[in-house]
């Protein structure tokens, strides 16, 4: 069973709290920043790591900058 790094598990959780602020499902959201719809929730779950470039097209999709996805 692979163990969850502090860092996804807080990013995860506030991606989901930026995107539940926003209004958007999971699937919206993928759509907008153009990566798979189960993605979104691998995220959230931190269950996958996620890239730089894959960060900066969330914010975008987000309308937030990418410090915002840190806090």
């Amino acid at each position: 069973m692979r163990v969850k790094s502090e860092i996804s598990v807080k990013f995860g959780e506030r991606l989901r709290e930026l995107r539940t602020q926003k209004g958007l499902s999971q699937e919206a959201l993928a759509h907008e920043a153009n990566v798979h719809r189960t993605y979104i929730g691998m995220i959230e779950r931190a269950e996958k790591n996620i890239t730089l470039g894959n960060i900066e097209k969330i914010a975008k999709a987000l309308n937030v900058n990418i410090a915002e996805l840190f806090k």
